[in-house]
């Protein structure tokens, strides 16, 4: 059962972005979630902070209604005003450790990270990198991979 719905941890890493003067596009939005979810369940024993899946998209994962919200931007920073969602602390927190984390990496970096790690290489499979592609990365395998990465 995950804790929080998509859009409440959008709102907040956006709502977090702006009050910082950050901007944030849609694909860096991605990646920052991904990486929270998958943090998520490294650091909570495999719970989802996201019930969404995520698919391995050329330019990385991508939680397919969140792509839905925000196409509209394209390449372009999210402008839109929107209220910060009521999140448990415990939640807050782990968002706002991500944002440490991630929110300095610009969404070519994030990208290019994700690449590079297992989860979106074991979805992915043989296909070319340029290659349109919706398989779902396995959430077993994300949490199992950034969890042996917290223990190395």
């Amino acid at each position: 059962m995950a804790v929080a719905t998509l859009n409440d941890v959008a709102d907040y890493l956006l709502c977090f972005a702006q009050e910082h003067g950050d901007i944030i596009t849609p694909l860096k939005l991605q990646k920052m979630i991904f990486y929270a979810d998958a943090w998520y369940m490294a650091l909570n024993d495999g719970a989802k902070l996201v019930p969404e899946r995520f698919e391995a998209w050329v330019h990385g994962p991508v939680a397919r209604d969140l792509y839905v919200r925000f196409a509209h931007y394209k390449w372009q920073p999210i402008t839109a005003e929107i209220p910060r969602p009521d999140l448990p602390a415990h939640i807050t927190k782990h968002l706002d450790e991500i944002y440490q984390v991630f929110g300095g990496y610009t969404a070519y970096e994030l990208e290019q990270l994700t690449h590079q790690e297992q989860p979106w290489i074991s979805a992915r499979g043989d296909l070319a990198v340029s290659a349109v592609c919706t398989h779902v990365l396995d959430k077993k395998e994300t949490a199992e991979f950034y969890r042996s990465m917290m223990e190395a």
